[in-house]
């Protein structure tokens, strides 16, 4: 299996993902997000790049939801903190979202053969599902403000340490950012909160009274779910 890291949204190049799997990786927020919608039994989750594009979906069948730099967007019923998707607000119902990165990176490998949502909290069972799946895998950090995301780079190396424990996986070559991510993972052993909290985008969160969230998205494989595009809705 050939693994590529790409370090933000702003390198990411369609033509790079036809016949991969691509896991997107947002940890801070996005695809942790998108991963506590559905275990609270959201019907499915449809990201949009635009607050504009999200307003044009709102009906009574939908929730809108996002944020821009770290808060809600006016008007929106929820932002972008996984603890506000409760069943009650979400269940059973499809979640309208957009981000400033996350978002973007996934219709950015709308092109792959198939598109997963990736955090910290589903590696486990995202890296299992990717092996299944018998593709080359690219996983595309979104990063923060068009730049590389500390998280999202300890994530990618999560999850490369989970597909090599996979007996189901023969080999694995990957390229010099698969490689240094994943010794990052390796070294952050007892530190990983702190180190989320000491990066940029987890200094932006506390700022803004969102030292929860990353106390939520810093849970190694607290779940089994794996957000999978099914058209335009992750399911």
């Amino acid at each position: 299996m050939q693994i590529e890291v790409i370090s933000s949204v702003n390198e990411a190049q369609a033509d790079r993902f036809v016949h991969r799997t691509v896991i997107v990786i947002d940890v801070l927020r996005a695809t942790s997000t998108i991963v506590a919608a559905l275990a609270a039994g959201a019907a499915g989750v449809m990201p949009v790049e635009t607050v504009l594009e999200a307003r044009s979906l709102q009906c009574s069948d939908h929730v809108l939801a996002g944020e821009r730099f770290c808060r809600k967007i006016p008007g929106f019923e929820l932002g972008n903190s996984p603890e506000e998707f409760t069943a009650e607000a979400v269940g059973g119902k499809r979640i309208v979202l957009t981000t400033t990165n996350g978002t973007r990176a996934l219709h950015k490998a709308m092109r792959a053969d198939c598109v997963l949502a990736g955090c910290l909290n589903n590696a486990s069972a995202c890296a299992g599902t990717a092996a299944d799946l018998r593709r080359d895998v690219v996983l595309l950090c979104a990063g923060s403000h068009n730049e590389f995301a500390l998280e999202d780079g300890l994530c990618a190396g999560l999850i490369i340490s989970e597909l090599k424990q996979l007996g189901s996986v023969q080999s694995i070559e990957m390229n010099d950012l698969g490689a240094a991510m994943l010794g990052l993972y390796r070294s952050s052993d007892g530190k990983l909160r702190d180190m989320l909290l000491g990066g940029t985008t987890g200094r932006r969160l506390v700022k803004n009274g969102h030292t929860r969230d990353v106390d939520h998205c810093c849970q190694i494989n607290s779940s089994v779910i794996v957000p999978r595009l099914q058209g335009d809705v992750l399911a």
